[in-house]
């Protein structure tokens, strides 16, 4: 054999020993995903909501060609068992001055059937909607009013036992919180995904902080926000400041963007600070779902974690609702964001590639804007490192 077939040779050999090994790593490695999935799956609280929503009337059509899940963020005093939080861990969340639940954070995610772009819709926690079994007032009360409201009938009618009244006085607030998205948006909720404050608070100190970068120093003492100009990394109670700082540019729509930019970041850290494969950051993940997160018990998991990833990458348009105002006033006197809600309706529809109707020219419509990199992070450090320096800067 010639010297040139014997160099041909050994390179075939060793191009499949390479092969090989990329095979049995990447086998590994999506082993040991689906293993901590699976694990995560088995913390993970689940709600009965989708049964509640079966009799909402005037839904929109189950099938509309994509998989729209309703991502909650809430300010619970309870953990997702409904037991109370303790009055050390409501000083770190900053909210021990306060016992009502609000939905700080409302994003619709809406995932085309047919592979196409992923959007996640963000809705103001002020806008001003009318509230099935309420009134009409900020959305972002109507979980807690109708929780209340249950809560209070349900003892009335005899139900001594509080965590049956905590759960189904919260499976009201969801259905009046799922309904009033719906009305607001004509988009049919095929799930709910909802993580608390706590729960917030501790995946940002299992992932080791998220980074962010801010145009200008600022700060709020009713939030607790006191942020320098330029990028930081925050987690814990300054990252739940960050999030909902109140006294800022925009009102509720500058908000928003920081939420925008802050899930993009802390997805892409989540994936790439090795999460999965550290058994003390794993253990302290499956703390965090069991204690703060509650999703339908339908909701695939796997799916999630793949548009996770999306996120992470950038590969998901964010956009915002478009509003009218964002500092009017209700006849309480409560600062609240108005919106004209058919125009609403026809700018979703035109977003997600229905036959939009024509938008009022009174209405101030949102950009969809896009965050995080071109491609999809590696979930090596190095890669992640390099990926983590463009954190856009925000208000």
């Amino acid at each position: 054999m010639s010297t040139a077939a014997r160099a041909k040779k050994t390179a075939r050999v060793i191009g499949r020993v390479v092969i090989a090994l990329v095979a049995v790593v990447t086998l590994a490695f999506s082993g040991y995903f689906w293993t901590a999935l699976r694990l995560v799956k088995q913390n993970t609280n689940t709600t009965q909501i989708l049964q509640v929503l079966e009799d909402i009337p005037n839904s929109p059509p189950v099938e509309d060609g994509a998989m729209d899940v309703l991502l909650v963020g809430s300010d619970s005093r309870t953990d997702a068992q409904g037991r109370p939080l303790p009055a050390d861990v409501l000083r770190k969340l900053r909210t021990e001055g306060t016992d009502t639940v609000n939905t700080d954070t409302i994003i619709v995610m809406r995932v085309p059937r047919n592979g196409g772009k992923v959007s996640a819709i963000s809705i103001p926690r002020d806008t001003y909607v009318p509230i099935a079994g309420y009134r009409e007032d900020k959305i972002n009360s109507a979980y807690g009013a109708v929780k209340y409201l249950t809560a209070e009938r349900l003892q009335a009618e005899g139900v001594s036992d509080q965590q049956e009244r905590e759960r189904r006085s919260d499976e009201a607030g969801r259905k009046a919180l799922v309904q009033a998205v719906q009305d607001l948006t004509g988009m049919r909720v095929d799930h709910y995904a909802e993580i608390n404050l706590y729960g917030f608070y501790l995946l940002t100190e299992v992932i080791g902080g998220v980074q962010v970068c801010l145009k200008a120093g600022t700060s709020d003492p009713n939030s607790g926000a006191n942020f320098r100009a330029g990028p930081q990394t925050i987690s814990g109670g300054d990252a739940l400041s960050f999030v909902r700082q109140r006294n800022m540019p925009g009102g509720d729509l500058g908000r928003i963007a920081r939420q925008q930019v802050f899930m993009s970041q802390a997805m892409k850290q989540l994936l790439s600070a090795g999460t999965f494969t550290d058994p003390a950051k794993m253990s302290g993940l499956l703390d965090a779902v069991s204690k703060s997160v509650v999703v339908d018990q339908n909701l695939d998991l796997a799916t999630l974690a793949a548009q996770a990833q999306g996120l992470a990458s950038g590969n998901v348009e964010f956009a915002t609702i478009p509003v009218t105002s964002i500092d009017g006033r209700n006849e309480r006197g409560q600062s609240i964001v108005t919106v004209d809600r058919e125009a609403v309706k026809a700018w979703v529809a035109q977003l997600i590639g229905e036959t939009p109707k024509p938008v009022p020219s009174s209405t101030t419509p949102s950009t969809p804007a896009r965050f995080g990199p071109e491609k999809l992070l590696s979930l090596d450090g190095a890669h992640a490192a390099a990926a983590r320096q463009d954190v856009p800067c925000v208000d």
